[in-house]
């Protein structure tokens, strides 16, 4: 599934760390603005797992929230925030499968307890010799 670009709203500011002069002038960091909540390419329970992937990222009103500092120009960086996006949405494609939990059949404990009383008279014949 893939996230219409109409959807989302960038943001561009100034990044910190090392980059000389040109980290002074140009508005190379990109904040990405996902609203989860009233996106109408998400299904329910897609919707649901992305908002619980988020995490920290995910705003009040339902806004998930990506910044993106790690290259130097703004066309990478947004492509950056993009595919991190992209990444969220996927997992959360991915319905859960559920464990059907079962019950043990009479033949598994029987051979259970068989192997159980084997194993104590092995350990019980290891001690001692009593006094007859």
């Amino acid at each position: 599934m893939i996230i219409p670009e109409s959807e989302l709203e960038f943001r561009f500011f100034r990044a910190g760390g090392p980059g000389g002069q040109n980290v002074n002038k140009v508005s190379t960091a990109v904040q990405m603005r996902f609203d989860a909540l009233n996106s109408p390419s998400l299904k329910e329970g897609q919707r649901a797992r992305l908002m619980k992937l988020a995490g920290s990222r995910l705003t009040q009103d339902g806004v998930i929230l990506i910044t993106a500092v790690r290259h130097r120009t703004q066309e990478r960086n947004r492509a950056d925030a993009m595919e991190r996006l992209q990444a969220m949405v996927d997992e959360a494609a991915i319905a859960p499968t559920y464990r059907v939990p079962t019950r043990p059949t009479r033949a598994s404990k029987e051979r259970r307890l068989v192997s159980k009383s084997h194993r104590s008279g092995i350990k019980s014949g290891r001690g001692k010799p009593g006094v007859d």
